[in-house]
């Protein structure tokens, strides 16, 4: 304990450390403080002419000393927000007695360190993080959308996508948060597209036409896989902008098929149909060939598209194309020749779009099939001989 005279000493001495001492011991002593009110408010005073102290030291040891608490004195903690640097940002990262009139009101300053340590406080509330996020500093935007904590309006998210969707750090930031708006998401991802298109790297190892159907086949995926998880909450709005945008089309209803999306695909033709969606799913598990034709007709399919859109409906009852890669290459490499079949191998120019995506998938999905059979083959059987002992046989070339 220091009695109040050795506390008067500190407070009068020409030693920085030792009025420091002294501003720290005011500093506990108001916000332990219990008795009578004439004390409270002499130990307040005492705080307020700590304030007019010459030394940053001493100023600094009254700021840490009431920094984290949420009765120090709101006067005192805003003069020490305009004080020295090292103190202000200080205040201004952690004291919780600030409100967020007081935080807008920095922000208006436009000091740029201090703008940073405001992202850092514990809590930080939705009206101060969205002043931040408007002010078009990338670096703000990517420490704002890097708390978790903070839920941000779909619409603002939006804008903000569709701001730096060209900047691959805010991108970055923004296709981390969970709550991130699907139609957003999608338009990050196709500028994902473009920006790999460009890059010199990557054009210069991948064939141009490869590219293309590489990155058409992986947009289309992460289209039908965003798809999936907006449905999966409930939120309609993703197939209204798609459905708006005309991105929904036999290849992308393919798709979501093939690949087990089928919240995506059901919210789809609920939305193109006008059909409610229980009702949809309900012709999606048992409704007959002419359910489904009638269902995608209404829709807006040509005769052609609805008749495989069937076909395929028929064969994923009986596949589980959600986890099971063999089981799409199955029903795809079926499909593709029942198509050769039925149209004796002369396919009308209405299914050629939809064959071509068949065989580039039937090949994509051979490929991920087939990883990984050899050596669970060989692990099964380590002693069965590949080939023949072709040791004693002499080889001979052709003569040149």
């Amino acid at each position: 304990m220091v009695a109040y005279q050795r506390y008067v000493q500190l407070c009068q001495s020409r030693d920085s450390e030792q009025r420091g001492q002294a501003a720290h011991l005011a500093a506990m002593a108001y916000l332990a403080h219990r008795g009578p009110a004439d004390e409270q408010a002499a130990l307040y005073a005492a705080l307020m002419n700590f304030l007019d102290d010459p030394s940053v030291k001493v100023r600094a040891a009254l700021a840490y000393g009431l920094l984290h608490s949420e009765n120090a004195p709101r006067p005192i903690m805003l003069a020490l927000a305009q004080d020295a640097p090292v103190i202000s940002r200080a205040v201004v990262q952690f004291s919780p007695v600030l409100l967020d009139a007081d935080l807008v009101g920095i922000i208006r300053s436009g000091d740029p360190d201090m703008l940073a340590v405001m992202t850092a406080r514990p809590t930080l509330s939705q009206r101060v993080a969205l002043t931040l996020t408007r002010l078009g500093e990338p670096d703000l935007c990517i420490r704002v959308l890097g708390r978790a904590d903070i839920a941000l309006p779909e619409d603002d998210l939006a804008l903000l996508a569709e701001k730096w969707g060209e900047d691959a750090k805010v991108r970055g930031a923004l296709l981390k948060r969970r709550d991130l708006p699907g139609f957003a998401r999608l338009h990050l991802v196709e500028c994902v597209r473009q920006a790999l298109l460009g890059l010199r790297i990557v054009k210069g190892a991948v064939q141009p036409r490869r590219l293309d159907r590489v990155l058409r086949d992986a947009c289309d995926t992460a289209t039908t896989t965003i798809g999936e998880r907006e449905a999966g909450r409930g939120a309609r709005s993703y197939v209204a902008a798609m459905s708006e945008g005309e991105k929904i089309n036999a290849r992308l209803m393919l798709h979501a098929m093939v690949h087990g999306h089928v919240l995506f695909f059901a919210d789809a033709l609920s939305h193109l149909s006008a059909t409610p969606r229980a009702k949809v799913f309900t012709l999606l598990d048992g409704g007959s060939r002419a359910a489904l034709h009638a269902l995608f007709a209404r829709c807006g399919f040509t005769p052609a598209t609805r008749s495989l859109l069937a076909r395929l409906v028929a064969h994923a009852r009986r596949a589980d194309l959600a986890d099971d890669v063999a089981a799409r290459h199955y029903v795809v490499s079926l499909l593709i020749e029942e198509l050769i079949v039925e149209h004796n191998g002369a396919l009308p120019p209405s299914l050629e779009e939809s064959f071509a995506y068949l065989n580039e998938q039937n090949i994509a999905l051979a490929r991920s099939a087939a990883r990984g059979v050899m050596p669970a083959f060989a692990a099964e059987s380590p002693d069965e001989v590949m080939v023949p002992d072709l040791r004693e046989e002499r080889l001979a070339l052709p003569a040149a």
